[in-house]
């Protein structure tokens, strides 16, 4: 098989997944404009029966995490 039909086989491929995610892409903005999909936001919970020196170990590196990254 030639080298440019395998190049154009794999562009025609790109070109109809990027055709078929521009449509879903337009349905979904639809959807959203017309209310029919919420963008609210979730809720989620966290078990942490697991071990309680990972928990304290973790907390006290998020409350020093503004200085590690330069306090932006």
């Amino acid at each position: 098989m030639n080298k440019n039909w395998i190049f154009a086989v794999v562009l025609g491929v790109l070109i109809i997944v990027s055709l078929v995610q521009a449509v879903q892409l337009s349905s979904i903005k639809e959807s959203i404009s017309e209310g029919d999909i919420s963008t609210g936001s979730a809720s989620s919970t966290v078990d942490t029966a697991g071990s309680s020196s990972s928990s304290s170990s973790s907390s006290s590196s998020l409350s020093e995490l503004p200085s590690m990254v330069g306090g932006c």
